[in-house]
């Protein structure tokens, strides 16, 4: 008989556990959405010129409209894009008509087309200010020699190319350049899989059940024969 119960207690304790880590991942799906609601609501907003006093905490996916040059070199961020493949970001330090210096992601171009960029010096924009996260300890340091950046960090960008640590990614922009498309901020590449995570841990407490009670039931029936 103890032994029967602390079966049970095993049993229910474990199917709990489970049930519980998918009614949390259900509580993140919620909070998930929310947070890519407001995303979406800032980045969709109407542009406004630049801030004074830009802030990462106030200012994030801010949407912006500016006008200025080009100035200097520029910087290819590795990037692939479904049904296209490899190609690169392309930074460059945008000087603001106000004197001010700051990054600009332009957009996409494919890597065997990337050699016969041609950028405009002057160009009007329209963008939302951002600050990736996309450095990791897995991230390789530049390829300074071929110029080729495998993440925006934007303060390492910004000393770089001597410009303010600002970075606007752009919507769109005037006049269009050649073989190079906008890749504006958007709510579908982030990860929100914390419905299918929740259907995992729900499935995976019923089979934990099923597999107790099986498991009780051919322990019982093997007792009965034995008798």
């Amino acid at each position: 008989m103890p032994h029967k119960f602390f079966t049970w207690l095993f049993i229910s304790l474990g199917s709990i556990v489970l049930l519980l880590l998918g009614q949390w991942q259900l509580d993140r799906l919620v909070w998930k959405q929310s947070v890519l609601a407001e995303i979406e609501s800032k980045v969709s907003g109407s542009p406004q010129s630049l801030p004074s006093d830009v802030k990462e905490s106030l200012h994030k996916y801010m949407p912006i409209q500016l006008s200025g040059k080009i100035k200097g070199s520029f910087i290819k961020v590795m990037v692939s894009q479904k049904f296209i493949g490899a190609g690169y970001r392309i930074i460059v330090p945008f000087e603001l008509e106000t004197g001010s210096t700051i990054l600009v992601d332009l957009g996409f171009i494919r890597h065997e087309l990337a050699p016969n960029i041609n950028l405009d010096d002057n160009l009007s924009i329209i963008g939302n200010l951002h600050w990736p996260k996309e450095v990791d300890f897995f991230t390789p340091e530049p390829d300074r020699e071929n110029n080729i950046w495998f993440a925006r960090d934007v303060n390492e960008l910004s000393k770089e190319l001597r410009t303010e640590p600002i970075l606007l990614v752009s919507r769109s922009f005037s006049p269009s350049i050649t073989h190079l498309a906008p890749l504006p901020i958007n709510t579908e590449n982030i990860p929100n899989n914390h419905k299918q995570y929740a259907i995992t841990w729900f499935s995976l407490a019923f089979i934990w059940l099923g597999m107790g009670v099986f498991f009780i039931y051919r322990t019982s029936v093997n007792r009965g024969r034995k008798i």
